[in-house]
């Protein structure tokens, strides 16, 4: 399943919904599929805000240490996204909700930036404005189509490597479970048969969004010691905010 008011890294809908089918690793996803349902998650469009400084945590969670230190922040407010810090290595780190009710922290490079933050900012502005789902999925279809949003042109890299990932499971139903850290490779229009996966993610490797303008190549990896979740990122968080 899609849901096209996120990235492309919301195609792990499905993914995740098959590792909750086949009872792989991340056992924790057992329980969220059987109903873990949020109450709010089908009906309430609009993202919780969180405390500024634990945003900023959580987004920076995602990026390796090396990275962190210099990437832009942005955080939700109500009317969307703003910037909070200007990026010195071309790196953007965002907490991008696929549903209101979901939280996926990001870490993504220059080409990241360029071809996959507008949609957020974009998705995260309509939402605040009371646009509907499929209102939402409309306009990100024709901004696509209108040349408004561009898949990367190049090879790239967008980090998820916090433990903090809260994934769509069912995105009609704002079901929504944990997923491990990852990284993700742009990989437009890519399919899972062109790596020769049958799109599992016990795999080493699989492709969420197939085929699609926003395709990303998901590896999983392991914890990552001394990194990952927010709290150990506050160290990344000591330079200067505007």
């Amino acid at each position: 399943m899609k849901e096209e008011s996120g990235m492309a890294h919301v195609a792990l809908v499905g993914a995740v919904g098959r590792i909750c089918l086949l009872g792989l690793a991340v056992q924790i996803l057992l329980s969220a599929c059987a109903g873990a349902q949020s109450p709010q998650g089908s009906t309430n469009q609009q993202t919780p805000l969180m405390d500024r400084q634990k945003e900023i945590a959580l987004a920076l969670s995602a990026c390796p240490p090396t990275v962190a230190t210099k990437a832009a922040v942005y955080v939700l407010e109500k009317s969307g996204y703003v910037k909070v810090r200007e990026s010195q290595n071309g790196f953007t780190a965002i907490v991008q909700h696929a549903l209101p009710n979901s939280q996926d922290p990001q870490c993504m490079d220059a080409e990241g930036t360029r071809t996959f933050l507008p949609r957020y900012l974009k998705v995260a502005e309509l939402r605040a404005q009371g646009k509907s789902r499929e209102e939402i999925n409309r306009f990100v279809a024709d901004a696509f189509a209108k040349g408004i949003f561009q898949p990367p042109s190049r090879p790239g890299v967008d980090y998820m490597l916090s433990s903090e990932n809260i994934t769509v499971v069912d995105a009609e139903k704002g079901i929504v479970a944990p997923f491990p850290p990852h990284v993700m490779f742009y990989g437009p229009y890519l399919t899972n048969a062109d790596l020769g996966s049958d799109g599992s993610p016990s795999g080493p490797a699989f492709v969420a969004g197939e085929g699609s303008p926003h395709a990303l190549i998901i590896v999983p990896v392991g914890a990552h010691a001394n990194h990952g979740s927010s709290g150990e990122s506050e160290s990344a968080q000591q330079s200067t905010m505007k």
